[in-house]
């Protein structure tokens, strides 16, 4: 254990599990193992599908495809960790592992909150500007988008492992989660935490919060547009290419909002919560969002079934 104001070569966290469930924690480890396999199974045949389909170069799947490629790394860069931890006790996790990690989740949150802000805009422009749609977002922007939602991401989010660095850990090194957060590892420190605190928040209101009401702003205008639509068949068909985006964001927003009031306001809630709550926050959006679009977008799931389909027919050849 290192001293205030020695070095932390060689020191280490140990990773939290479910408390009062630790003799569960191995069961449950296989349902935590199939929502990763279906995570990464989901995301990567959204982006084959994408990448294989020419009907779908445009903006609004190079979009999804640059969510899929987050929901996978973010999930990969969190989850076997967990599952080792569950199923073998590895719950140790260095120093600087676990500053590469949180830099790893807080960024790439980040960049999934302005993935999901230009999908919105997407959606405005489809519907109130179609004529001008091909015109103002096209390829070359959407990928300069990419590149600044990566830019944001990292640019926001590289001060909390430095602050975090600065810190003088002499106490307990056990943490409350499975992986490693600034909230989470700062309050292990004994030094003056209010520095990371104060830009902890004012990270996350200037991206997060920030992009929510972007998000929220975009789709009042977008329902003013559908309401004056003069059939409604045309305000069903319109209102349907935004069901799948809405459910993303809420997938992404509700469980983000949700730990972030646990672990500002729920002091006096069981650590339970707490940690049912991250490993919600971290699984369910790799999970569900490829699954979203698939039930929702009709593009990805006939050429999913067709590359499927595919597959079977030529094992069946093979076999035969």
């Amino acid at each position: 254990m290192p001293d205030p104001n020695g070095t932390l070569e060689g020191f280490s966290f140990i990773l939290g599990g479910l408390p009062g469930m630790e003799a569960a924690q191995f069961w449950l480890a296989f349902p935590l193992c199939a929502m990763y396999v279906v995570a990464v199974v989901g995301n990567c045949a959204v982006m084959f599908v994408v990448k294989t389909e020419p009907a779908l170069h445009v903006p609004m799947y190079f979009f999804l495809c640059m969510l899929a490629a987050v929901d996978l790394v973010l999930s990969t860069c969190t989850v076997p960790k967990l599952l080792s931890s569950f199923w073998f006790d590895a719950r140790e996790m260095g120093y600087k592992a676990c500053l590469a990690q949180m830099f790893f989740i807080h960024s790439l949150s980040g960049v999934e909150s302005t993935i999901l802000l230009a999908m919105a805009v997407d959606r405005y422009v489809a519907i109130c500007h179609p004529l001008q749609h091909s015109a103002v977002l096209t390829n070359s922007v959407t990928a300069k988008i990419g590149l600044v939602a990566v830019a944001r991401g990292a640019i926001f989010f590289l001060p909390m492992p430095l602050l975090v660095n600065r810190l003088p850990f002499c106490g307990s090194k056990v943490l409350t989660h499975s992986y490693c957060v600034q909230q989470d590892v700062m309050h292990l420190a004994c030094g003056n935490r209010m520095p990371n605190i104060v830009y902890g928040l004012a990270a996350i209101l200037a991206v997060m919060g920030l992009d929510s009401l972007l998000i929220f702003t975009t789709y009042v205008m977008i329902i003013k547009t559908v309401l004056q639509l003069p059939s409604r068949q045309e305000r069903l068909k319109a209102s349907g290419t935004c069901v799948a985006h809405v459910c993303a964001v809420l997938v992404f927003y509700v469980p983000l909002i949700g730990l972030s009031v646990v672990h500002r306001f729920g002091r006096g809630l069981p650590l339970l919560v707490h940690v049912t709550m991250g490993n919600v926050y971290l699984l369910l959006p790799s999970v569900l969002h490829p699954l979203v679009y698939a039930a929702r977008t009709k593009e990805i799931r006939s050429r999913a079934l067709k590359a499927m389909k595919i597959t079977c027919d030529k094992d069946v050849k093979a076999l035969g």
